[in-house]
């Protein structure tokens, strides 16, 4: 499937559904075709591009379409990380918060033996968001400067 034929199918199916969520999953599509639309590939990385989009069998008819849309759409962002290093905005932002705040919650165990527990919890959660913060927005502003962001 070529990017045009299936930016193509996502208009079409955007304009068939009223569900919010839907509509949220293939504009998203949408936006990284267009951008993908809009970058300089070889015709070796465009064919590679074109063969990703036949795997995931978006031209199928699911029965959940949301559920089926919203894996194909991260198993074609995790293409697109994997293969060529092209990220969303933000990406390594939310990661990294995620991780911190794991993180987080372990330190304020270990912090919350020593003090009131809850203090320390809370305070390892907002010690882990904010290095996660810092060093997510490190990385995306790095892979922002290397053209590596849709």
């Amino acid at each position: 499937m070529t990017l045009k034929k299936a930016l193509n199918f996502f208009e079409i199916l955007k304009t068939e559904t009223t569900k919010k969520s839907e509509i949220k999953i293939y504009e998203k599509f949408i936006d990284i075709l267009i951008k993908l639309e809009n970058r300089e590939f070889t015709t070796d990385e465009i064919q590679s591009l074109e063969i990703e989009l036949d795997s995931l069998q978006l031209e199928a008819n699911p029965k959940n379409r949301k559920k089926f849309f919203k894996k194909a759409l991260e198993r074609f962002e995790k293409y697109l990380k994997d293969t060529f290093s092209l990220t969303s905005k933000g990406y390594y932002t939310n990661s990294s918060v995620s991780f911190g705040i794991l993180f987080g919650v372990v330190l304020g165990v270990l912090v919350g033996e020593r003090f009131e527990k809850s203090l320390g919890t809370s305070f390892g959660i907002c010690i882990g968001m904010f290095i996660g913060a810092f060093i997510g927005h490190r990385l995306d502003s790095q892979a922002k400067e290397a053209g590596n962001v849709l």
